[in-house]
């Protein structure tokens, strides 16, 4: 995991996973970018200029299949 990378090219989609919210009422949904070649940015929708999380491809795709698994 990395930060730092310049993402103004991202396209940046919602995770078929968020959920429409919780029982406060509030969207807990994460966004990707995979327009990036080798990396892959994620964030907080809610937050989208905060921080970004940039993970390498290999490493998010471990991560994606485990939580599958």
């Amino acid at each position: 995991m990395s930060t730092g990378h310049d993402l103004s090219a991202a396209v940046w989609r919602k995770s078929s996973y968020s959920g429409s919210g919780d029982e406060t009422g509030q969207n807990n949904c994460l966004e990707v970018a995979d327009n990036i070649p080798t990396l892959v940015p994620v964030r907080d929708s809610k937050r989208p200029t905060g921080p970004t999380l940039t993970f390498t491809a290999p490493a998010w795709a471990a991560f994606v299949a485990d939580v599958k698994a």
